[in-house]
């Protein structure tokens, strides 16, 4: 069972990360948005209906780019460098990505990644719940 209330927890938390952060969104490991959050004042790029086609495309990538992880490692984040912002796909788990928008003229999108968004994963990757928790449960 998706915990909805820790979802929208973490969306803010990741969103209050850095003032360079736009939009937020997780992702199922089916690509279904589960919940976005965009900064406040901002007037969003994509519609909800193309943010979620961008979700779905977006975690079928991820799952092409983990066949050569036994030869180049696991996959840290996936970056597209855009002209009107960069986007971020984050593994969570095995059920859940986590999709940020960062401002294009942020030049240092590596740490905010890097040093402010995965210790944040790593710090909640277990109230994440995923299939097999719960069928065991």
């Amino acid at each position: 069972m998706i915990d909805y209330e820790h979802l929208y927890a973490f969306t803010k938390e990741v969103l209050k990360l850095d003032k360079s952060i736009r939009w937020v969104g997780i992702a199922s490991k089916y690509g279904v948005l589960l919940n976005t959050e965009h900064r406040e004042g901002l007037h969003p790029l994509m519609t909800d209906e193309e943010n979620e086609e961008y979700a779905h495309l977006t975690v079928t990538r991820h799952k092409t780019r983990i066949k050569f992880e036994p030869k180049t490692g696991p996959l840290i984040y996936a970056l597209g460098k855009y002209e009107k912002l960069n986007r971020a796909t984050l593994h969570i788990n095995e059920d859940y990505y986590l999709l940020i928008a960062l401002d294009v003229e942020e030049k240092n999108f590596d740490n905010i990644i890097t040093q402010k968004v995965i210790p944040l994963i790593k710090k909640e990757k277990g109230n994440f719940t995923t299939a097999d928790k719960t069928a065991a449960a």
